[in-house]
């Protein structure tokens, strides 16, 4: 079971209860919630706040690949997987990515997660542009996405 959405921050927020919700269930053991934040310093820069962009079409498409080879790497049958990504402004602190999963055995659920955020990471289209404390800001170099 999967859930992969990008929210749009200029229509709505992320909801980390939805991501609980979605993975409760008591047929799974193990659940994992992974929430990635915008730091305050990268490369010795003061970050502000990162913008992010994405090809939502192709990102939605990658994150169903990432989910459906899961299945064929870790061999974890019996699970169920929420992603949901941010487009537009988000400040420090604040929610960028949420990755929740749920599966039998905690062993299979820390592998699942940490092979979704690696790919994601990889693979899909998400762009991103980091503000400065001293006003400036620049896109960041991001992974070459791979032909599938």
């Amino acid at each position: 079971m999967l859930h992969a959405k990008i929210i749009d921050l200029s229509k709505e927020k992320i909801k980390s209860e939805n991501a609980e919700e979605f993975i409760a269930s008591s047929k799974f053991g193990a659940s994992i919630i992974f929430y990635g934040t915008v730091r305050e310093n990268n490369e010795n820069k003061k970050v502000t706040g990162i913008t992010y962009d994405s090809h939502d079409e192709l990102v939605i498409k990658s994150f169903k690949a990432i989910y459906n080879e899961a299945d064929q790497k870790l061999n974890i049958k019996n699970k169920s997987v929420f992603i949901e990504h941010v487009k537009g402004y988000v400040g420090l602190g604040e929610l960028s990515i949420i990755i929740a999963v749920a599966c039998p055995h905690r062993s299979e659920a820390y592998d699942l997660s940490r092979y979704i955020i690696e790919e994601i990471k990889k693979r899909s289209p998400i762009w991103k542009k980091e503000h400065y404390k001293n006003k400036n800001s620049e896109w960041l170099k991001g992974n070459p996405i791979q032909a599938n």
